[in-house]
């Protein structure tokens, strides 16, 4: 028998489910998490589940390449997402009997991106759904959708693995216990993006890069853009190599977007826990970044650590929005380099 979920890392308790459920399934799923965190990778697993069970080699090898013929994956069209001809095409779709299998899959890797009025057409056929149709929805979060789309659905929610259980099943694919704790570090507890770096050993110095930052920060704008510059810089060739080849243009760009925004947010992250052990430090408390001179700490008062943290962590929200990255890191470098 085939093992699905074999080369899933972490999510056992949604995995559980859903080996629990294959065989009786609900009618909509609706997977939310951080980027990167396995979303998609889970749902392809179901999805071969419920086309072919554990035990069909052949409808798994092709819903892992996209090609089984009663499994549809509606990706966004260009740079507008998904819209409400791809919903309208679905519902018809739905409607018909499967191929082969028992039941047809509908899978959305992008969800999220989908128009209110993609939601809207969809939200009947959720109600009403055909007895053979299963529907795959990945997302960010619930509130991507209008309510009346998430209440149809069953949530599962998948967040980040913790960084040792991740920096060992790196270690399971080869890399050695530095490299795999440098990539679960600067992937922040996301499996798919840890995956995509764990062949680039600029991956392990991402972090030393971050971790430097508070003695290399200045409150003079040209310092800053120019250390935001410097960030920006060191994860072009990580963002790229993480880009699946064979991408149409528009993929390619949204996931190349998708990585560098899972990179710059673990590094906030990163910085952030530098502030939060140089005042954790300083009033008694255990430190996380215990490879850091405990020296480097203490050059930054309590008061001013603890509003550093919170900064970086604001810019998180900031990139999350989408707004210009290097403006974002610069104006907040130049806040961190200010004196108090």
């Amino acid at each position: 028998m085939i093992d699905l979920y074999s080369d899933v890392i972490g999510h056992q308790q949604v995995v559980d489910l859903m080996a629990r459920e294959v065989d009786n399934p609900a009618h909509a799923y609706l997977l939310v998490g951080p980027r990167s965190v396995g979303k998609h990778h889970v749902a392809l697993r179901f999805a071969a589940g419920l086309l072919g069970g554990a035990e069909d080699e052949r409808s798994r090898r092709l819903v892992l390449a996209g090609a089984h013929p009663d499994l549809t994956v509606l990706e966004p069209e260009g740079a507008s997402g998904l819209g409400v001809d791809q919903a309208r095409e679905t519902v018809a779709r739905a409607s018909m009997s499967p191929v082969e299998a028992g039941r047809t899959v509908f899978l959305f890797p992008d969800a999220g991106s989908m128009t209110e009025a993609a939601a809207n057409a969809l939200l009947k056929t959720l109600e009403e759904p055909a007895p053979s149709a299963v529907f795959l929805l990945v997302a960010e979060s619930e509130e991507d959708f209008p309510p009346t789309v998430a209440s149809r659905c069953r949530t599962l929610h998948m967040g980040r693995v913790p960084q040792a259980e991740l920096a060992e099943a790196l270690e399971r694919r080869g890399l050695s216990a530095r490299e795999a704790t440098g990539a679960a570090a600067v992937s922040g507890g996301r499996p798919g993006l840890a995956l995509a770096l764990m062949t680039r050993s600029e991956a392990a110095g991402l972090r030393d890069l971050w971790l430097s930052i508070p003695e290399r920060v200045s409150a003079h704008p040209g310092e800053a853009q120019r250390l935001a510059s410097v960030v920006l810089s060191e994860l072009v060739p990580l963002v790229e190599d993480a880009v699946p080849d064979g991408l149409s243009k528009d993929r390619a760009q949204r996931a190349r977007r998708r990585v560098e925004m899972s990179l710059l947010i673990s590094g906030l992250e990163i910085l952030a826990s530098w502030y939060a052990d140089a005042a954790s430090l300083q009033m008694g408390g255990p430190v996380r970044n215990s490879d850091v001179a405990l020296a480097a700490f203490t050059d930054v008062s309590p008061r001013k650590a603890v509003r550093s943290a919170e900064e970086a962590l604001a810019a998180v929200i900031d990139i999350g929005a989408n707004l210009r990255r290097e403006l974002v890191l610069a104006d907040l470098f130049a806040s961190l380099g200010a004196e108090v």
